[in-house]
């Protein structure tokens, strides 16, 4: 009988040194991660046996977060349990987070600089990734760009919105146009994180909502769920971007997306064709589209004592 049990214990360690084998000099990559187990015989031997880690893991969770240098009350049951939401729904979906971290490294150094010209909090550039996901997508509602600007709003921060042109693409422009209306917010909250939940509710929606359930805190408001979720979606990128390696997201520089170098041509007479104006300046319809998403035709007319300024790639 005893032998019966060396006999089982053998094929066991046999195993499991098959498996390390494997994990050793098979394909995959080798995980730092891996935990180590001591596999001791009934005769006395020892090895030690590698167990990879698990595919899916909790995150310990920060016990103190901000906004703009604002407390969130993450004692609070309900605000850990909606962060913890936005993590892990943004963790595990990892091509869309691997494709945000890249496009981050195109646009944020753009969006960083006016955001510090303008006074407004560093964090309001995960707004903007909260709002579109650094793309220039369209809402149902009409909303356009980064910042996801409707067309009266960009009417009333000076924002053109034409056949030929829609500044609301316009990376720079947008952004003073975002950072105007932040700060306008600012004017009337006092406070970064109302005035971050009015970018998505507007300022009288908020108000509203504090005014009817008698509450001034963010925090402390029943909201529909949208609203209810966004900071928090704004948070989980925050936490996530400035950690990245300990929710498994390891991007080095050269893996992030860059702008190319410009050459800035300013115009101030009409464009009857963009498509052969880009070649008579050496470049072509497809980069003049890409780097200036706010020629929104395949022409720009240009009025009198107007003009405009096009980026084209350096040669």
């Amino acid at each position: 009988m005893r032998r019966y049990h060396l006999f089982i214990i053998y094929t066991l360690i046999a195993g499991l040194l098959a498996w390390n084998l494997f994990l050793q000099f098979g394909k995959k990559p080798e995980n730092p991660n891996t935990e180590e187990v001591l596999v001791r015989s009934a005769e006395g031997e020892q090895f030690r046996i590698s167990i990879p880690e698990a595919k899916v893991r909790l995150f310990e969770i920060p016990e103190k977060l901000t906004f703009a240098d604002e407390p969130v009350p993450m004692e609070q049951v309900d605000v850990l349990e909606r962060f913890e939401r936005e993590i892990y729904v943004n963790v595990y979906w990892q091509s869309n987070m691997i494709l945000l971290m890249k496009r981050a490294g195109k646009y944020l150094p753009t969006i960083e600089k006016i955001l510090r010209e303008q006074g407004v909090p560093d964090d309001f550039k995960y707004l903007a990734m909260t709002e579109s996901g650094l793309m220039n997508v369209v809402s149902p509602a009409g909303a356009r760009g980064f910042w996801q600007i409707m067309p009266g709003t960009a009417k009333d921060y000076k924002l053109e919105v034409s056949d030929d042109v829609d500044e609301r693409y316009h990376l720079e422009k947008s952004t003073l146009a975002a950072c105007k209306y932040l700060k306008s917010a600012y004017s009337k909250f006092g406070n970064w994180t109302s005035v971050a939940a009015s970018y998505n509710i507007g300022i009288t929606g908020i108000r509203k909502r504090k005014e009817e359930q008698n509450q001034s805190n963010y925090y402390n408001l029943y909201l529909v769920e949208e609203t209810s979720r966004y900071l928090f979606r704004i948070l989980a990128f925050k936490e996530i971007f400035e950690n990245p390696g300990k929710y498994g997201f390891e991007l080095s520089e050269k893996d992030k997306y860059k702008q190319p170098l410009f050459r800035d041509l300013k115009v101030n007479q009409s464009i009857n064709s963009l498509a052969n104006w880009a070649i008579q300046h050496n470049s072509n319809y497809k980069e003049l589209k890409i780097h200036n998403p706010w020629l929104r035709s395949q022409k720009l007319k240009i009025k009198k004592d107007q003009d405009y300024i096009i980026k084209l790639p350096l040669d």
